[in-house]
């Protein structure tokens, strides 16, 4: 029955987490549509609701080609190994007080350690497929997201110092009377655009460069593998989101935290709000694809060593002496 219970839980997460992720693509494309004066998907369903599951299923069914000079086992299995690590940081992000699989002393060492190992997926693809545009794609890829890595590190170190603990529940708590997007507003900037370059979204969605590389690492793909590779971005999207949500924004905690009327939420209304504070992430997403040009590449590493790098230590630092010196070190 434990293990029956176990599952249990698991689905009620991984079930939400895959629809969340198909309508995901719908509310892109619409609100994509909506920015450039036209209509979006429309036809499939009612206002086009039905499109994301179109779209599924046609690429399941269309025929798997695998290129006769590739790795075929590595080939075949680094999509699935990219949406499966997708899927495992969800294991720790806390919805409500009482919502979460495995409420971890560790939690932020847990994501981190998730983010890190996507590379995997897309280094053993690109590689992989033989081919001089996947490998390049791949190696940008790579580049960029254990660049952007290490800021998010730092940035988090920042966050911890401040709390002094490495628990995602207990980080949230920390932010009943201030949300930190408020104390540290300047750390939730490069926060978010570290999380863009993390997973290689517009701007910074350089491997994907249809210019050069025509579509980077995924290139050789089609079918199901394209699919997975598919859910498995949007669902890093989703997870960024979350840990922005819960590092910056409270988490499930409600901006009528003082009033007595809301003082007492029950876990669906604390999901609602954590739910609310990740669409208002995944929009920012979408705007700035809408809105911003692509960064050269030389441009987007410098960023990352130069800029974001020494301007997150420093406020590492500053933030130590800081609460060093007023005592205030948790």
């Amino acid at each position: 029955m434990h293990i029956l219970y176990i599952i249990l839980k698991i689905l009620c997460i991984i079930v939400p987490v895959l629809i969340s992720v198909a309508y995901f693509t719908l509310a892109e494309r619409k609100i994509l549509g909506a920015i450039q004066r036209r209509r979006g998907p429309n036809v499939i369903g009612v206002f086009g609701l039905l499109q994301p599951l179109s779209d599924g299923l046609k690429l399941m069914v269309k025929e798997v080609i695998v290129p006769s000079n590739a790795n075929k086992l590595i080939f075949i299995f680094s999509p699935a190994l990219t949406f499966f690590i997708s899927l495992l940081g969800w294991a720790v992000i806390p919805f409500s007080s009482h919502a979460v699989l495995a409420d971890m002393n560790f939690g932020v060492l847990y994501i981190l350690a998730m983010s890190s190992l996507g590379v995997y997926g897309i280094i053993m693809s690109g590689w992989s497929s033989n081919s001089k545009y996947a490998f390049l794609g791949a190696l940008r890829s790579t580049a960029q997201m254990v660049s952007y890595e290490v800021s998010i590190g730092f940035i988090l170190c920042i966050i911890l110092l401040s709390v002094g603990t490495l628990n995602l529940t207990d980080i949230i708590l920390a932010q009943e009377n201030a949300w930190f997007v408020i104390t540290y507003f300047p750390l939730f900037l490069l926060f978010f655009i570290s999380a863009l370059a993390e997973t290689n979204r517009h701007p910074f969605d350089l491997p994907e460069a249809e210019a050069e590389l025509v579509s980077g690492y995924n290139v050789e793909y089609s079918a199901f593998g394209f699919a997975l590779f598919s859910l498995g971005e949007y669902g890093n999207m989703l997870v960024m989101s979350s840990c922005t949500t819960i590092f910056f924004f409270g988490g499930w905690l409600s901006p009528f935290n003082n009033f007595e009327i809301f003082s007492n939420f029950p876990v669906i209304l604390s999901s609602f709000w954590f739910s609310l504070k990740i669409i208002f992430m995944v929009i920012l997403f979408v705007w700035i694809r809408a809105a911003l040009p692509r960064y050269r590449y030389d441009q987007l590493m410098s960023l990352g060593w130069k800029v974001f790098l020494p301007i997150s230590i420093f406020y590492l630092l500053f933030i130590y002496f800081f609460l060093l010196s007023t005592n205030s070190l948790p």
